[in-house]
């Protein structure tokens, strides 16, 4: 699988991935002490919704443009409203034109004395990301490969954090580096919490990657979380309508605030019916 970000900025899987990371840092901001982000494979920064590449699939049409116009009940809407405010602020006429990627949306929400290191190799989105956070002086990127950067850059001074994996999946074995790569950074940092996107294509290799994580991470009911949201049944060479994530070292608050904010995505986000997910701790 090939996943070009920029043709998909925006979709469910944006939205779902966005909103959990949103939820995390603000968990981290409940404590004075410092903490780290670091985004591995941390994209251009901002998709530019109008161009030529994200107008070709359209995703974001059936992603946040719907998100965006949904109501939410008093239960979940401040839960998601801080991510909203956040992607309101890059499109200042309200006519929704540019999507932040994830180092934006964290650059967002750090406080002074925190920090982002935002790791990209490709020439053209490392050099959109750099003018995004220009002259930044808590925001770093780094032209260096996200699976060399995982295990060099923990654990880092502040010793609080989470490091964002969401890797473009243009290898067959990136499954197979994902739960590699993530076991090895968690040796040395096991008191980070993690973030691994995937998409949701193949039950076997989900489940898998799954298993590994928790047994990395010593298979303790409050070590992971899985969920994954689906907007409609995936096809095995179809468009990706299935993706998930593994949370380590979850906030406790998580598990909760996920359990009212999901289901009402189900409605916006489904695409021929109501969306599904699947949330739940993994054991090993």
């Amino acid at each position: 699988m090939n996943y070009r970000h920029a043709f998909h900025a925006g979709n469910f899987a944006d939205v779902i991935k966005h909103i959990v990371l949103v939820r995390i840092l603000t968990y981290l901001q409940d404590k004075p002490a410092a903490f780290r982000v670091i985004d591995t494979h941390a994209g251009a920064g901002v998709t530019d919704l109008t161009g030529e590449e994200a107008s070709r699939g359209g995703e974001w049409l059936t992603g946040i443009a719907r998100v965006m116009q949904a109501r939410f009940s008093e239960t979940a809407g401040p839960l998601v409203a801080p991510y909203l405010d956040i992607v309101r602020a890059f499109n200042p006429q309200r006519a929704l034109q540019a999507y932040p990627g994830s180092p934006l949306i964290a650059r967002a929400l750090l406080r002074p004395q925190d920090r982002l290191v935002a790791c990209e190799l490709e020439p053209i989105a490392r050099k959109h990301l750099i003018a995004a956070l220009r002259r930044d002086t808590q925001a770093r990127v780094v032209d260096l490969d996200g699976w060399v950067a995982l295990p060099a850059f923990v654990p880092p001074k502040e010793r609080r954090g989470l490091v964002l994996i969401d890797p473009p999946f243009e290898r067959k074995d990136e499954f197979e580096r994902l739960a590699t790569g993530f076991a090895e950074a968690f040796a040395k940092w096991p008191t980070g919490s993690y973030m691994l996107w995937y998409p949701a294509k193949s039950r076997r290799a989900t489940d898998d990657l799954a298993r590994r994580v928790a047994i990395a991470t010593g298979g303790g009911a409050d070590k992971c979380l899985r969920l994954e949201f689906s907007v409609a049944p995936q096809i095995a060479d179809g468009v990706l309508t299935s993706a998930g994530l593994l949370i380590v070292n979850p906030p406790w608050t998580l598990m909760a605030e996920l359990k009212a904010i999901l289901p009402e995505l189900e409605k916006p986000l489904g695409q021929g019916g109501a969306a599904r997910f699947r949330l739940e701790a993994v054991r090993a």
